[in-house]
């Protein structure tokens, strides 16, 4: 029995339950898995193996396979043997694996089925190995389980330049030939720069030289009504205005002859 690890670091004391095998001459390696319901592997894997594998498929009707409550669709079994490699002697088991279409192991998963139909038995002691069938004193071992621990960068997210993004840019029209890096820089640019934009404040934004300066009042100069002036005939060839400020410039709208002369209609 191994030493308990520290309080927060029992996932340190997983370790491999995967083994170097030989099939179709290759060497490869394989998965014992007892929490499969069988023994199956993707078709990618497949296709390196075997490349024309799809010509020797068995057919397989009324299976359902679920992994974490998505269902996998299986186009076949196919059938192999493997080779366990040992210094005392090698032993080689047949085994029908179902091809799934989009499993992305990059090995052979050896399920519960074949696990108990040849007696393959894994030992969790000290020094970690598995037997095959009757012969106990025959262990095969384990890879060594190499721990690696992927960190991902996340970046800090700018929560106002996502609401800017979500309010002011819903509808704005982004070229498609733009990559993701490209768009962010074009976004963080004009989150930069929202104060030009126009909003319920700021109608016409914060743009310089381009302000509009409008004053109400009831001041001079404005459009006035046209004036009815009277030109009447003294007999002779000088007319003469009735009407003060008749020297006005301005334009004639509206003439009427009458028996003294005439009335016009003029505006400025």
């Amino acid at each position: 029995m191994k030493a308990k690890p520290n309080r927060g670091k029992g996932y340190t004391a997983g370790n491999s339950c995967i083994t170097e095998v030989v099939a179709n001459n290759k060497p490869t390696k394989c998965l014992h898995d007892p929490g499969a319901f069988c023994s199956c592997f993707g078709k990618s894997f497949l296709k390196t193996c075997v490349p024309n594998f799809k010509d020797h498929l068995l057919p397989i009707d009324g299976i359902k396979l679920n992994i974490s409550s998505s269902q996998m669709k299986a186009l076949g079994i196919f059938e192999t043997n493997i080779i366990f490699p040992h210094i005392n002697g090698n032993l080689r088991i047949t085994v029908e694996f179902v091809v799934i279409e989009s499993c992305s192991s990059t090995h052979f998963i050896l399920g519960n089925d074949y696990l108990i139909m040849y007696g393959i038995y894994l030992h969790n002691n000290k020094d970690r190995y598995f037997t095959i069938g009757d012969n106990k004193h025959q262990k095969f071992a384990f890879l060594p389980f190499k721990r690696q621990i992927k960190v991902i960068k996340v970046a800090a997210v700018n929560l106002e330049l996502e609401i800017f993004k979500s309010e002011q840019l819903n509808e704005a029209e982004i070229s498609l030939h733009l990559t993701d890096n490209q768009e962010n820089e074009l976004s963080a640019l004009l989150y930069d720069h929202k104060g030009e934009f126009a909003s319920d404040k700021e109608p016409l934004g914060e743009i310089i030289g381009y302000e509009v300066d409008i004053i109400l009042d009831i001041e001079r100069p404005y459009l006035s009504q046209p004036h009815m002036l009277t030109l009447l005939l003294d007999g002779g060839s000088n007319p003469t205005w009735s009407q003060v400020g008749a020297n006005w410039p301005c334009h004639i709208i509206y003439g009427q002859l009458t028996p003294f002369g005439c009335s016009m209609a003029l505006t400025p």
